[in-house]
């Protein structure tokens, strides 16, 4: 086979799979299969990339970060719908349509909770695709829309043009498993789905969207030509043929059919794969819907049926507190059983102490339940007429529940962390970080590999990677011998960092690389920190007295001395390199740009900063001077534009060099 035939067969059988995997839950080809094909094209296309087409499946990762999304005008106004808010504000609505067109068949569909979109498409290729906007303009997002992997970027025919709605969601599964991983890691929850698809949707980097897994469903046809309907329901059968997940729909003769539907969506919403939150009822006839138009912000022919909220009464039984891998203490309400949205609510995260404190949630309260989006349990209110008249306000444990190290709160929010150097609730989270490029730069240890270590009891802190075996760690899966062997030189090799990469893996709150190197290079031995107070700490440039605070208690907590005298039994380098030696570039500012020729940008930065001189990242009217190596690029333009001085390499050194 040739080769440019090869690659268009690969094309055409990935999309096919994508079809029947994504849109048609059921998949023929097998993932091993698919991902074997996929690296083929990658490969094919790598070689000619002249051959490369945009509905390449190989093209779904969509493009570079934007710098912002452009306005696109729709051809056709994404209209919003008129709310109905009980079946007697719906039997209203029919007595308009049939006062209007006479006895009409209507479709039922459930009305999706996510981001409405227009998708553009010409000669059958995906074009473009834009968010609501205000319904006339809205905001192109075609790179982020291409990462859905069930939107088809080559149509099953060439049509002249289609313009079609629908509506990108974050399917539950996806949205459960997300707000897992951020309570996980201590961050905020998404409230709901259809604030993490909206907020997914209009990432700048396509990368951050495709990793979000969203997922569409299409409702209408805005606009099309070479095709036509006389039907609503006509004109999604031919969305499902040209490959689009359409929405479900019913055809219901008379007001009495559209209410038992409307009734049935509701009581199965808990049964949809995304977040419904009402149903939509629309005239089906095309020509009928002409007749009646539009009022100055509604279509006559639609009305949106909303339901109200499910909520029911449970007894707070206990309120427990977990501890994230980021030390986070994050409260969840134990309940007493309530059946909410088809499933048994036996609990509810409480967030943080602010929002308990807040809503004065207390032990043995009677309290309103419901869930957010249909999906996340959560309290409203208190029932206080029901409240037991010796409860007493919660308050969040001041030590640690998992390892009893004390607890602190952000000193820029409302999070409160356990601060144990060890604490095992932590362990996977502080051994990656431990482990990481900017910390002790151990190469082979990533997330993977930590998470293999704990799982088989080898490492327990940070101190238990010095003391690892290459045998014992040749066991894991997927690891072998010489994959150990080299894990285990990395691991020797970080012992001899310099004292500023082991403070930053320390992990210590408000203590980043820039503290890190700062204070490595003032006090030069970890002892000598050890033996500084609060106020020698913030006579150091750069360091506030919460920093300080922060890094006196950390140090002198027992698991902290326990992590450094196993570190130091290792032989672990608790000195530094860099040590401040003079103060004659003390209120002087550098950026480093280009190649330098005599060391590398982390060398010449460390010169800088022990001689009491900054070094920034970028160039401001702040800058003292720009250091440009070989190939400079938009800094050294910067700086010229701005006046500011620009230092060659030889420059550079004879300023480092003078008495």
């Amino acid at each position: 086979m040739e080769v440019r035939e090869e690659l268009e067969a690969l094309r055409r059988e990935l999309v096919r799979a994508n079809y029947e995997y994504y849109v048609q839950d059921n998949p023929t080809m097998t993932d091993y299969d698919y991902d074997h094909k996929l690296r083929r094209l990658e490969e094919l296309e790598a070689a000619h990339p002249e051959w490369i087409t945009p509905d390449s499946p190989t093209q779904r990762v969509g493009g570079a970060v934007s710098e912002g999304f452009a306005e696109v005008r729709h051809r056709v106004p994404l209209e919003s719908l008129q709310d109905v808010f009980s079946m007697e504000e719906l039997s209203e609505f029919d007595q308009r349509v049939l006062e209007a067109v006479g006895e009409t068949v209507y479709t039922v569909e459930p009305k999706v909770d996510g981001l409405s979109v227009a998708l553009e498409y010409e000669n059958g290729l995906f074009l473009r695709g834009a968010t609501r906007g205000d319904g006339l303009v809205g905001e192109d997002v075609t790179e982020n829309l291409r990462t859905i992997r069930s939107i088809p970027l080559r149509l099953p025919e060439a049509l002249p043009r289609l313009i079609v709605r629908g509506e990108v969601y974050l399917p539950r599964t996806v949205f459960a498993q997300i707000n897992e991983a951020r309570e996980q890691n201590g961050e905020p929850l998404f409230a709901n789905p259809r604030n993490a698809a909206a907020g997914s949707l209009r990432q700048l980097d396509p990368k951050v969207a495709a990793a979000r897994r969203l997922d569409a469903v299409l409702f209408n046809v805005q606009y099309v030509e070479g095709v036509s309907f006389e039907t609503h329901a006509e004109s999604l059968d031919f969305l499902e043929r040209m490959h689009f997940r359409v929405i479900p729909r019913k055809m219901c003769a008379t007001m009495e059919e559209v209410q038992k539907e409307v009734s049935a969506i509701g009581a199965r919403k808990g049964e949809y794969p995304y977040d419904i939150d009402g149903a939509v009822v629309k005239v089906n006839s095309l020509s009928d819907r002409a007749t009646m138009g539009s009022t100055a912000k509604f279509p006559r022919w639609a009305a949106a049926f909303k339901y109200p909220p499910e909520q029911k009464e449970a007894r707070v039984l206990d309120i427990l507190v977990q501890v994230g891998r980021t030390g986070v203490l994050t409260p969840k309400a134990s309940l007493s059983p309530v059946r909410l949205a088809g499933t048994t609510v036996t609990s509810a995260s409480l967030h943080n102490q602010d929002y308990i404190t807040e809503k004065d949630i207390r032990i043995g309260d009677t309290v309103l339940v419901q869930k957010a989006g249909e999906i996340i349990p959560e309290v409203v209110k208190i029932v206080k007429e029901k409240r037991l008249s010796d409860s007493t306000p919660y308050l969040l444990p001041d030590h640690c529940p998992v390892c009893g190290a004390p607890v602190a709160r952000d000193a820029d929010g409302a999070a409160i962390r356990c601060t144990g150097a060890e604490c095992p609730a932590q362990l996977l989270r502080n051994l990656t970080h431990f482990a990481s490029r900017d910390a002790m730069d151990i190469e082979g240890l990533g997330p993977a590999v930590v998470e293999a270590l704990v799982n088989a009891g080898l490492v327990k802190a940070p101190g238990d990677l010095y003391r690892l075996q290459a045998e014992d760690v040749a066991q894991l899966e997927r690891m072998g011998r010489k994959s150990a062997e080299n894990l285990i030189a990395a691991i020797e090799r970080s012992k001899k960092n310099d004292l500023s990469r082991l403070l930053f893996a320390f992990g210590i709150r408000q203590v980043g690389q820039k503290a890190a190197k700062v204070l490595a290079a003032r006090f030069g031995t970890l002892e000598a920190l050890r033996a500084a107070t609060v106020e020698e700490l913030t006579a150091v440039d750069d360091i506030g007295e919460i920093t300080a605070r922060s890094l006196v208690d950390w140090l002198h907590s027992p698991q902290a001395e326990h992590l450094i005298a196993a570190l130091k039994e290792a032989g672990v380098n608790m000195t530094s390199a860099v040590q401040i030696a003079g103060d004659k570039l003390a209120g002087k500012t550098f950026v480093l740009t280009g190649t330098l020729q005599q060391f590398s940008r982390a060398e010449a930065g460390e010169r800088i900063e022990a001689l009491g001189g900054k070094v920034s990242s970028s160039v401001s009217k702040k800058t003292s001077y720009v250091v440009a190596g070989e190939e400079a690029g938009s800094k050294l333009t910067k700086a010229q534009s701005l006046g500011i001085p620009v230092l060659s390499e030889a420059e550079f050194l004879a300023l480092l060099e003078e008495p």
